[in-house]
């Protein structure tokens, strides 16, 4: 039997989770597909989660913007989405509908424990739904300490209009105001040993990402810290040149991908794919795209 998968998200065009799916399905011997649903709006995702809940689908992937509307849309949650309030895999079950998962964060888990294993100090930009996992990944490393800082916060708007702030302060986290000054996101980033770029800054479709590049204090990052950004498309970002040239060790967030994709593949079909394969066919789709 064929099942349907797909992706929702907005855009969703430079996505790289067709070929992913794709090379894992072929390694398995299965006939499924998995196809991109670009979803502008509220009403859009709605009803694309009603396609899970019919069994048009049977399962999706949620990227920017919509996790956390997509947690808000289950009819259940499991513990990874509902303690990270954000989710990007949505299977399907007979009896409860729709039901929300995170894997974002063991698969961030795993590629951050691979560069840094025990951070104490961790900095994420951003205050999306790939943050929140960036927060609970940094929890589950042992970090001591969080500073969050998104480019909204800004010193000129009252930290009480600041958006997105209840679920990073319930996560434990620090906000700071976006300042590319001798502020507290500066001070926070000159002793962090994990920076994590967590916006779309830099991503294909989105700004070339040099706002967030610029306001981070290069200079005055400890030489032993890893800057980790979760764009993987391009595979090389302004964040990634700056860490680099700052002297950070500094990676894309292709292996997560794979890593969060082969966690969600084992949630809807109860197999553990091969992932050699899927990380083959996610950097040969990229070296296909035109740059």
């Amino acid at each position: 039997m064929t099942l349907r998968f797909a992706l929702f998200g907005h855009p969703v065009a430079h996505s790289v989770s067709p070929a992913i799916h794709s090379a894992a399905y072929r390694a398995l011997g299965l006939a499924h597909r998995y196809e991109l649903c670009d979803v502008p709006d509220e009403p859009a995702l709605a009803r694309a989660i009603d396609a899970v809940r019919s069994g048009e689908l049977a399962g999706a992937n949620v990227t920017v913007p919509w996790k956390r509307q997509a947690l808000a849309l289950s009819d259940r949650s499991e513990t990874t989405a509902a303690d990270v309030g954000a989710a990007n895999v949505l299977a399907r079950d007979p009896a409860f509908g729709v039901v929300a998962h995170n894997t974002d964060v063991m698969a961030l888990v795993e590629e951050l424990g691979a560069l840094f294993p025990s951070p104490a100090r961790v900095l994420v930009l951003g205050a999306g739904g790939a943050s929140l996992a960036a927060i609970a990944a940094a929890r589950a490393l042992g970090a001591r300490s969080v500073g969050v800082s998104s480019r909204r916060w800004t010193e000129q708007l009252e930290t009480a209009l600041w958006p997105h702030t209840s679920e990073i302060v319930r996560l434990g986290a620090e906000l700071l105001p976006w300042s590319a000054e001798d502020g507290p996101l500066a001070r926070f980033a000159a002793r962090a040993d994990v920076i994590v770029q967590a916006t779309s800054a830099g991503m294909h479709g989105a700004g070339p990402g040099e706002d967030v590049a610029r306001v981070m204090p290069w200079g005055l990052l400890p030489k032993a810290s890893v800057a980790y950004d979760l764009v993987y498309n391009p595979v090389d970002t302004e964040f990634l040149r700056r860490a680099r040239g700052a002297g950070l060790v500094a990676k894309g967030g292709l292996g997560m991908l794979v890593a969060q994709a082969a966690r969600a593949f084992e949630l809807w079909l109860g197999i553990a794919p091969p992932r050699e394969p899927m990380l083959e066919a996610a950097r040969a789709a990229l070296l296909a795209r035109p740059t």
